[in-house]
């Protein structure tokens, strides 16, 4: 295993960073930060893993987000 000392997201799941994220701001500001439909129509962290997983430009502002979060 490569270690990554400079990378905030190293050994995180994206489950976690959702998890965490929804814990810290809830879905209204969630949705606020990043605009995207699974964290405004009908969220949960099962739809919301999908969608993120499916599409690269979106799971890469919630990492985004989680690092400027919790740094």
């Amino acid at each position: 295993m490569t270690q990554q000392p400079n990378n905030p997201l190293h050994g995180l799941t994206l489950q976690t960073i959702v998890e965490q994220l929804l814990a810290h701001y809830g879905w209204d500001a969630l949705a606020d930060r990043i605009n995207i439909r699974c964290f405004k129509d009908n969220p949960s962290v099962k739809s919301s893993l999908t969608f993120l997983r499916k599409t690269p430009w979106a799971r890469k502002e919630v990492e985004d987000l989680y690092a400027r979060t919790f740094r």
